[in-house]
């Protein structure tokens, strides 16, 4: 059997050029390195076209599906969430093409893991909202509303606060112990969890962390957090990343004739 294939959500980037813009689609090497070198899977973009893309080849094809974080958050009106603050960024594109493929995904038992975006795109699409601003809407203290991403990025990504992780769940059979620490770089967070979702981790003000898809087939776990950063140097992001490896490979071998 040869390697996994995971499919890796990339965003939409467009660029002035003269007088016309250039599209790009993105992805930062920071997710595409923990599926290779920890994985041992084969990585595949996943570009944001909407309903261009025929989402029942694609899952026949690939074996795990990575929604990635972004610059762009999810318009709220996909989760009556009213109008965005000013200046807020969005990829309609992104959104119309992840949100309908999160369930799909389950319903097929692909393995699926979210970070950040991808972690909010996923309680989105089983009827979860979202606070657009954190530090505004809701008492969260401990989280980088305001991010500064020209800052150094091992401070950037430093692990800054506690995570308390519920018993019973995919964290607890990885981690070795209920309380680890982990990185916070976001300004939107969970307002009410979808339908389905089980709690996996919050944070010390109360905030979901982490979540996974009751009673699904394979591996279904959203982090707000981001552990494809330096996974090595913290043995719960390196397990997480082990154990969607694993999940892969087992479903990858399950397609097998």
């Amino acid at each position: 059997m040869g390697r996994p294939v995971i499919a890796i959500t990339a965003e939409t980037l467009d660029k002035p050029k003269g007088e016309d813009t250039t599209r790009y689609y993105q992805i930062m090497a920071k997710y595409v390195a923990p599926v290779v070198d920890l994985m041992g899977a084969l990585p595949l973009l996943l570009p944001p076209i909407g309903d261009q893309l025929d989402t029942d080849t694609l899952l026949a094809r690939v074996d795990g599906v990575l929604l990635t974080g972004g610059v762009s958050n999810v318009e709220p009106r996909h989760y009556q969430g009213g109008e965005s603050y000013p200046g807020c960024p969005h990829d309609p594109d992104r959104d119309a093409t992840v949100l309908p493929l999160v369930k799909k995904i389950i319903e097929r038992g692909v393995p699926l893991f979210g970070i950040c975006r991808g972690f909010q795109e996923m309680n989105i699409a089983f009827g979860g909202s979202l606070y657009q601003q954190l530090h505004i809407e809701a008492d969260f203290a401990l989280h980088k509303a305001l991010v500064d991403f020209d800052a150094p990025a091992d401070g950037l990504y430093a692990d800054v606060h506690e995570l308390n992780i519920a018993p019973d769940g995919i964290l607890a059979r990885i981690t070795n112990g209920p309380v680890q620490r982990v990185n916070s770089i976001h300004g939107q967070g969970i307002k009410r969890l979808g339908d389905g979702l089980r709690v996996e981790g919050t944070s010390p003000d109360g905030l979901i962390e982490a979540f996974s898809v009751e009673n699904a087939k394979a591996f279904a776990l959203g982090v707000q957090w981001h552990p494809e950063w330096k996974p090595t140097q913290n043995p719960m992001y390196q397990a997480m990343w082990e154990a969607f490896g694993q999940a892969t490979r087992a479903y990858a071998e399950g397609k097998q004739p």
